[in-house]
């Protein structure tokens, strides 16, 4: 098969290399995908760079986690009526070394989920860690119906998957964005109010829901815990995945006094069940209609040193898709 692929970390054009490998063979309990689209995701890039300091965990690794295409051979116990299913999968390169910038990929049956008809491999692709971190950043304290949610940086992969979701759960949902350019695309995903992150938050957030904020979907903990706290109710709840600051300061007293939940979420180590929850809710969230994400770029696997550069410095808005 036509793979892309590094043996070492560090810059995309230093280390990538496309070219042939052995076809894999999926194992019981594994189905093979053809693969047509593989998503980007920051992750991604950051284990190519080597940013979390834990090297290389395999001796050559094929890139991604996430992708969509069409099932075309099945391991032992898997029903041969998965053979020529339109798919999309992840976790194809979490705690494995081969993931979907490839022709193809083996992934557990648990990894995989329908490809609605009216819905692109392109979409599909996209769907995995975003969509999957957001479900469980959305629902990790519990029942949100009712509620109301707010998500930091809600014009964001994660953050609009959460909106959509947490919308889609009963919830009333505020989104918060950097700059006025990105309201349409929170208000797109459904949110209720879209206001900006900047130091009149709190007051913004008070006059709209003055009892305060249920949860929070957190893309940027070390910059926003203070003005998080200040607005969430008491007994209120965060459920945060990524952050400005690797050793943020928190306001400890204030969240004992609030009773504040924090939940730290790494996508890679969610229950299964929980995975397979967020992709049935994802698939059916398709299925209806919902839009998905906007494409930015389109790049075949042999120029995938570009496509990484464009997910890292993007030169226009949407995900960054590589085409198999």
């Amino acid at each position: 098969m036509r793979a892309a692929w590094y043996e070492k970390q560090g810059q995309a054009r230093e280390v990538f290399v496309v070219g042939e490998m052995p076809d894999p063979r999926p194992g019981a309990g594994e189905v093979r995908i053809r693969i047509a689209a593989s998503g980007i995701n920051p992750g991604d890039i950051k284990k190519r760079q080597d940013a979390f300091g834990y090297g290389m965990p395999y001796p050559r690794v094929i890139p991604h986690s996430d992708g969509a295409g069409q099932v075309d051979e099945v391991g032992d116990g898997v029903s041969s009526e998965w053979i020529g299913r339109r798919v999309w999968c992840y976790g194809a390169q979490s705690y494995r070394p081969f993931g979907t910038a490839a022709e193809f990929t083996v992934v557990p049956l648990d990894h995989v989920a329908a490809l609605p008809e009216n819905v692109s491999p392109d979409q599909g692709a996209c769907l995995g860690i975003p969509g999957i971190t957001a479900h469980r950043a959305v629902h990790v304290a519990g029942d949100v119906t009712g509620r109301t949610v707010l998500v930091q940086g809600a014009a964001g992969a994660v953050g609009m998957c959460a909106v959509h979701l947490a919308r889609h759960a009963g919830a009333r949902v505020i989104g918060t964005v950097r700059s006025s350019s990105e309201e349409p695309a929170a208000r797109t995903a459904g949110a209720h109010e879209v206001i900006l992150n900047d130091a009149t938050l709190p007051a913004r957030v008070k006059a709209i829901v003055p009892a305060g904020i249920d949860h929070i979907v957190e893309v940027a903990f070390g910059a926003n815990i203070d003005a998080d706290v200040e607005i969430l109710k008491m007994g209120g709840s965060i459920g945060t995945y990524a952050t400005d600051n690797a050793s943020p300061k928190i306001p400890f007293w204030l969240m004992v006094f609030k009773n504040i939940r924090a939940f730290f979420l790494g996508s890679d180590d969610f229950p299964k069940e929980a995975k397979v929850q967020a992709a049935r809710d994802l698939t059916a969230a398709l299925a209806a209609g919902w839009a998905g994400f906007e494409i930015g770029e389109r790049i075949p696997l042999s120029e995938i040193a570009l496509a990484h550069e464009l997910a890292e410095h993007p030169v226009r808005p949407g995900r960054v898709v590589v085409t198999v």
